[in-house]
């Protein structure tokens, strides 16, 4: 476990450990607006010991927020997100933002007004997430749409900077846009921007060139990426290799591997309990309610927690590239972090062992606790809708 304790370098960034937060959406920002317990959630996972901790889920743009209380990376989110940053640092932590675009997947009722009114996504197809709020369509982009999406990528990640923030992880995984171009389920486009690996690719590829070009290489560019889609028809492993080495070749500094599409598989990602009960109790649409309460239990798969879950697939990407890896899932012990750095992975990402305790890598450090005290029962997840994500145990 040792290992997992000392400093690592990625691109101009020094960690002092290799242990990062995950971006799990934190549910702290009503209206937009960076909350002071969003604030604190960093700062106190920061003064636990992590290396890095990274902020959940910033739109580039407002056609591409899922719910209607994300943050938007505006020009005047700048200012508003200097505090959060200043506060990792003087715990001696870095910060990192995962930034994002939902593309056809969103409950966000504003897309209606915008123009052109979304959501849009590679494809038309049913859109599940907000189906019962009204959103039932997913629209095809059209060039000119698809062609704005790398410079709202580079726009973003610029202002983040100028927040503060001291590595961009570009969220290519769960079904939001990058990945909903990455996925054979999803995009069913037959242009250029569809059809081979090479040309569902063509996306993602733009926007990591963007933003390079807009940040520099001095700061870090991570990459969240699906393993597998866990969904009929979608990404599985050969082609998220194959998408590795392609992000690999064009400088991407670290992937951090994750699997499942969160609006068709989401306890893929989130293995454990499926915590219905509470995510009925906590929804503010009736329709949804009742959709939960009749339909949960049978459309919701369950997935049993397992320690290290995506530790068979991610050996995949690690004989096939170079790069630094982030291996995540499952990590909530020192053995699981010994584990993960002698079979090659530079990094690991916690994120629900972190939410139980966020002193948790200062107390294995210390030998205070080997494991995490953790559940996995996943009302956490359902508590982000409410009052902002939080664990239930303490």
């Amino acid at each position: 476990m040792r290992r997992a304790l000392t400093p690592t370098r990625l691109a101009g960034l020094t960690l002092r450990n290799r242990v990062i937060k995950s971006a799990t959406f934190e549910g702290m920002s009503p209206g937009g607006v960076p909350s002071p317990s969003l604030i604190e959630h960093h700062a106190a996972l920061a003064r636990g010991g992590v290396g890095m901790t990274t902020l959940a889920y910033c739109a580039t743009a407002s056609h591409g927020r899922t719910f209607a209380d994300q943050l938007v990376m505006s020009e005047a989110l700048v200012t508003q997100l200097r505090p959060l940053t200043a506060a990792v640092h003087e715990a001696g932590a870095a910060a990192s933002i995962q930034l994002g675009h939902c593309g056809g997947f969103s409950k966000d009722l504003a897309q209606r007004r915008l123009a052109p009114p979304g959501p849009l996504g590679p494809s038309r197809e049913l859109n599940r997430y907000g189906l019962l709020q009204g959103l039932v369509w997913t629209k095809a982009m059209r060039a000119p749409e698809l062609e704005a999406i790398p410079q709202q990528f580079a726009l973003a990640a610029r202002r983040a900077c100028a927040a503060g923030f001291d590595a961009i992880e570009l969220h290519m995984g769960h079904g939001y846009l990058l990945s909903q171009f990455l996925s054979p389920a999803i995009n069913r486009r037959r242009d250029q921007w569809g059809g081979s690996l090479e040309n569902r690719l063509r996306l993602p590829l733009a926007v990591v060139r963007a933003v390079r070009s807009a940040v520099g290489s001095q700061v870090p560019i991570l990459c969240k990426t699906n393993l597998r889609d866990d969904v009929p028809g979608g990404l599985e492993i050969d082609e998220a290799v194959e998408i590795a080495q392609a992000l690999e070749r064009e400088g991407v500094d670290a992937l951090v591997l994750s699997g499942g599409i969160v609006s068709r598989s989401a306890f893929y990602l989130l293995r454990g309990d499926r915590p219905l009960r509470e995510m009925i109790a906590v929804e503010r649409n009736p329709m949804q309610r009742v959709a939960l309460r009749v339909f949960g239990p049978s459309v919701i798969e369950a997935h049993p927690f397992e320690e290290l879950f995506f530790l068979p697939l991610a050996r995949e990407i690690r004989r096939a590239v170079s790069m630094p890896l982030c291996l995540l899932g499952g990590v909530v012990s020192a053995d699981n972090l010994a584990t993960a750095m002698n079979e090659g992975f530079e990094l690991v990402a916690i994120g629900r062992a972190l939410l139980e305790n966020p002193n948790f890598v200062n107390e294995l450090e210390s030998g205070q606790v080997t494991r995490s005290a953790c559940t996995h029962c996943n009302v956490c997840v359902a508590e982000m809708d409410r009052d902002g994500v939080r664990c239930v145990l303490g």
